[in-house]
């Protein structure tokens, strides 16, 4: 398991260096530059002011002296300063971060618990009116847009019932953390509404599976108890395939989701890599696509650790 390890973490290393380059280089070959930007924006700049800056800032150089440095930098721990914000990278990008953990942290929780609960129900009752229920239900969370329904919950809870702000973070004075809670309620729940039909499915075949099995007929047979049947003898090996799904779904939470927090107001990552990407803003973009890339490669780790947690015939030895 160490030597697995070791080499997974080595992997990991060598995948964010070489993604680093690829988006370093990506961005670079956005039209404009920051100097171009800033000429627009002031016109009172010459020519011989651009090239002084651009020559000051290393823009003129080729794209790898452009990247070392940038890497050398960063290994220190300057990751350079926001063009858009006025402000360095590592400010801007921690609070948007913490938004996003607590906002898709909170609706992952949920969502995979829900998920949990009616999957395993489902599978139990193969073909029963209340599988079928679940299906549709499935069926329709992963049908229904993610802009309407915000729009939908926006409407109700905040339009006509007003028992939830339609947006924001908090109210500006309070920032309690019953004003914190109260405008986290809506995103939080538009984000687990969406995802928990995905992830109910992939549960409910994995368990349908895990109970069609010869030693869970085993187990039936010599009279173990139906709870335990389901949860000690079936549970784990059906979370195997769950795994590699809730996997997938860690880079979005760094990554954040972008239609939620848009229409919602909400200050976290998706947003902030989508205006930095728009704006230009070289330095922000490439620390938050290298931050959402890291947490997935992290997410795949894990996974791979819980396959011989779930499984013991899984070995790494």
């Amino acid at each position: 398991m160490i030597r697995f390890t070791a080499l997974r973490l080595i992997e990991i290393a060598a995948v964010l260096l070489l993604m680093s380059f690829v988006i370093y280089g990506l961005i670079g070959l956005m039209p404009g530059d920051p100097i171009d930007l800033m000429r627009t924006a002031d016109p009172h700049l010459s020519a011989a002011d651009v090239a002084r800056l651009k020559a000051l800032y290393g823009l003129g150089q080729p794209l790898l002296v452009r990247y070392l440095a940038w890497a050398r930098q960063a290994l220190h721990g300057d990751l350079g300063y926001s063009r858009l914000f006025s402000a360095p990278v590592l400010s801007i990008l921690v609070p948007r971060l913490v938004n996003s953990l607590i906002l898709m942290g909170s609706s992952f929780v949920l969502a995979f618990a829900f998920a949990l609960g009616l999957g395993i129900a489902a599978a139990r009752r193969p073909r029963s009116w209340f599988d079928r229920a679940v299906n549709l239900f499935c069926f329709a969370g992963v049908s229904v847009p993610t802009f309407w329904l915000a729009l939908v919950l926006i409407l109700v809870f905040a339009a006509e019932l007003g028992w939830l702000p339609a947006s924001g973070i908090a109210t500006p004075g309070k920032g309690g953390l019953d004003d914190r809670l109260a405008h986290l309620a809506l995103p939080v729940l538009t984000l687990t509404l969406a995802s928990v039909g995905g992830y109910t499915r992939y549960v409910r075949a994995a368990m349908r599976e895990a109970l069609a099995q010869d030693h869970i007929r085993t187990a039936r047979a010599k009279g173990a108890s139906e709870a335990r049947v389901v949860w000690r003898h079936a549970l784990r090996p059906a979370l195997v395939p769950v795994a590699t799904i809730l996997a997938l779904s860690f880079g979005s939470l760094v990554s954040g989701a972008l239609v939620t927090e848009t229409m919602f107001a909400y200050p976290g990552m998706g947003k902030l890599i989508f205006d930095a990407v728009m704006g230009n803003d070289y330095n922000l973009a490439l620390a938050a696509l290298l931050l959402a890339t890291a947490t997935t490669l992290a997410g795949n780790f894990a996974a791979d650790l819980a396959y011989a947690w779930l499984d013991p015939r899984v070995s790494y030895r």
